[in-house]
């Protein structure tokens, strides 16, 4: 143990991590008001279809207890090079802590270093807005409401038309 208190790690997930994305994934949105509990599965689609552009983990002390993902979108507009934040996971008894803050940020700097035009999310704008994320006009998702529909681009112009996530985002089971 850390003597001034535990040490927080984001860092990249590796296979022995998967077991517990799982499980803190289903922890974190079993009771989250707009969930259908699918977050899980849509992680391990993601994974399964090689998507995970970026997937970190919060490691305190050899334990994961955050995640976050990152996958490529598609637009109407043939706009290329932008991905969708999510799911991004805290266990709840870590939550409120700024774990979530911190794997967002690095995640975002993580892909503009890699070259991408920007990123999309479906969340609570009051959340989203601090790290610069906007509901962006001329730019929607199918079945969500615009203030939940937000995107932050890294220095160029935002698509237009709609967007689609990765067909994994329809996992179920």
């Amino acid at each position: 143990m850390n003597p001034t208190g535990p040490e927080l790690l984001i860092r990249p997930e590796t296979p022995a991590d998967i077991a517990a994305i799982t499980e803190i994934t289903r922890l974190a949105f079993e009771n989250h008001p707009f969930s259908r509990n699918t977050e899980p599965f849509i992680i391990l689609g993601l994974r399964a279809a090689q998507a995970l552009t970026v997937s970190l983990v919060a490691d305190i002390d050899g334990a994961v207890v955050g995640h976050i993902a990152f996958s490529p979108v598609t637009f109407t507009d043939g706009s290329k090079n932008w991905f969708g934040l999510g799911p991004v996971s805290v266990r709840p008894d870590y939550q409120r802590q700024g774990i979530g803050s911190r794997l967002v940020r690095e995640g975002l700097r993580l892909l503009k270093d890699a070259g991408a035009a920007g990123c999309i999310l479906v969340g609570d704008p009051h959340f989203y807005e601090r790290f610069g994320f906007k509901s962006p006009e001329g730019l929607s998702h199918e079945g969500v409401p615009q203030e939940n529909f937000l995107a932050l681009p890294f220095g160029g112009r935002i698509p237009q038309g709609i967007v689609e996530f990765h067909p994994a985002f329809g996992a179920t089971e």
